[in-house]
């Protein structure tokens, strides 16, 4: 975990090291706070622990995959105000796709309903593009200092 200037935290859930390192390098270096991990349960049990404002979330990792870690996310009361940005190496569209047929196939659990994501980028990710989309989705919600994740 490394400190920050008051951006807001940002959990790096990605099995490859290398795109971990990149990626919470890039936010680091614009001032963000980041915490690591290297699949859905670890990524999971970090955020409990942690209450990041934002998780960057690769969607093909071992063990608990990353649509799995997003179902979790936004069904946990605490963690659901958390923003959630995917950055695969899936395209935009087969991504959308595979959450429609998430969807569909939870007839009717956790109430049905499971939202869009806040952003995507497809990897290769260059930093503005994490950076512009993190950008986007913490002032989306007005976080940026932890305040944002609350009881509902």
């Amino acid at each position: 975990m490394t400190a920050g200037t008051g951006l807001g935290r940002v959990l790096v859930v990605d099995d490859e090291m290398h795109l971990r390192l990149y990626i919470a390098a890039v936010f680091e270096t614009a001032g963000y706070e980041t915490a690591m991990a290297r699949d859905g349960e670890e990524g999971f049990r970090k955020a409990l622990e942690w209450k990041p404002d934002l998780v960057s979330l690769d969607l093909m990792m071992p063990n608990e995959g990353g649509i799995r870690l997003f179902q979790r996310l936004k069904a946990d009361r605490e963690l659901k105000t958390a923003g959630v940005l995917v950055v695969s190496a899936i395209g935009g569209e087969a991504f959308r796709h595979s959450l429609a047929l998430v969807r569909s196939g939870m007839n009717g659990k956790d109430g049905g309903m499971l939202p869009d994501v806040d952003g995507y980028v497809e990897k290769p990710p260059s930093p503005e593009a994490l950076l512009s989309e993190a950008g986007r989705i913490l002032a989306a919600r007005g976080a940026g200092t932890g305040e944002n994740i609350k009881e509902a």
